[in-house]
């Protein structure tokens, strides 16, 4: 009855936050503001992304994940202690039971840190489960059956590609290529053609207004502001999907390549499976206009978005969390 139960998907650019019977409570950015005299935490989450390229020099706004793994331990246990205590409300009578998705390709040491930084964040116990499995769990995927399921969840800075069978992960690969990469790419293409510096959240704006993984017929356009790389002045133009399209080209040439190096390493018998059923795509970057069709363009196996396609994994991770015995093959490491 007083037990608490909290499934987290700690990604590198956002934070959500799932409780049995009550679904998704929290969605907000993963970036922590601390001052860099003290080291203390000002602000996390909405709060904090709001000071990103806005703050005075005694004042910090990161983000603690990258490529979707633990890069600053403290600040990391700092953002926990934050989502969980906003999860359970200030009364904590009982320590939750937390799990933590994590990349596909994470290592022994940085699976440890995840670990040691939710335990000192306060939790009760820790369980790790893969981002792969807990997005097809969420896709709601049979992930128990004897049969090749193939799921590509592409987060802001990782993207995990794996074949699924019996609840384990038959063959995967997890790439740095995700939405981070691609606000970067954009960046560099506006700097390069119409010399104009712009921040990323400028980028990512635009990615989302414009953006697309195919050339679109009917091009559409968005206005920018930055500073102009000469005469230093701000200055707006007009960009249009195209620019998006260009600027994308050679990230989600890599991401392709990464998902037909996985096919390569995939059993016939589950690869012909996959051919059946198609590849289900999950995550924020998943959003990315026409990212479906360049996948079944480019490998030639039909590629669909899941339902909601961004709460995929911390869905996966309530469900996961809910029903531990039925799930106890797919979780990766408990304490």
């Amino acid at each position: 009855m007083f037990l608490k139960k909290i499934g987290i998907d700690l990604g590198t650019t956002t934070t959500l936050v799932y409780l049995p019977n009550k679904g998704i409570i929290i969605n907000e950015p993963s970036v922590v503001a601390y001052s860099l005299l003290d080291k203390k935490v000002l602000a996390v989450g909405d709060e904090a992304k709001e000071m990103i390229g806005r703050t005075p020099d005694t004042i910090m706004a990161a983000r603690p994940l990258k490529d979707g793994v633990i890069a600053d331990y403290k600040t990391t246990e700092a953002m926990l202690r934050y989502f969980i205590n906003k999860a359970i409300g200030g009364l904590r009578l009982f320590r939750p039971e937390v799990m933590i998705a994590v990349p596909g390709g994470v290592t022994s040491t940085e699976r440890r840190a995840a670990i040691d930084a939710t335990l000192a964040a306060g939790a009760k116990a820790a369980y790790i489960i893969k981002e792969p499995i807990a997005a097809a769990i969420g896709a709601n995927l049979p992930i128990g059956s004897a049969s090749g399921h193939m799921i590509i969840d592409m987060g802001g800075g990782t993207s995990e590609i794996a074949v699924i069978s019996l609840g384990g992960i038959v063959t995967n690969s997890s790439v740095r290529i995700g939405g981070n990469k691609f606000d970067a790419a954009i960046q560099e293409h506006i700097r390069k053609k119409y010399n104009l510096a712009i921040g990323e959240r400028s980028a990512e704006m635009i990615k989302i207004k414009v953006g697309s993984a195919l050339y679109l017929d009917k091009k559409l356009t968005a206005e920018i502001k930055g500073r102009d790389m000469v005469s230093g002045l701000p200055r707006i133009i007009t960009v249009s999907s195209d620019d998006v399209t260009d600027a994308l080209q050679d990230e989600l040439a890599n991401l392709v390549a990464a998902v037909k190096s996985v096919f390569y390493n995939t059993p016939p018998e589950l690869s012909a499976d996959i051919m059946d059923k198609g590849i289900v795509l999950s995550g924020g970057t998943a959003l990315l206009r026409n990212i479906d069709e360049l996948f079944s363009q480019a490998i030639g196996v039909p590629a669909y978005n899941a339902d909601d396609p961004l709460l995929c994994v911390v869905k996966g991770t309530g469900i996961a969390l809910e029903n531990l015995a039925a799930y106890k093959r797919s979780i990766l490491a408990m304490k």
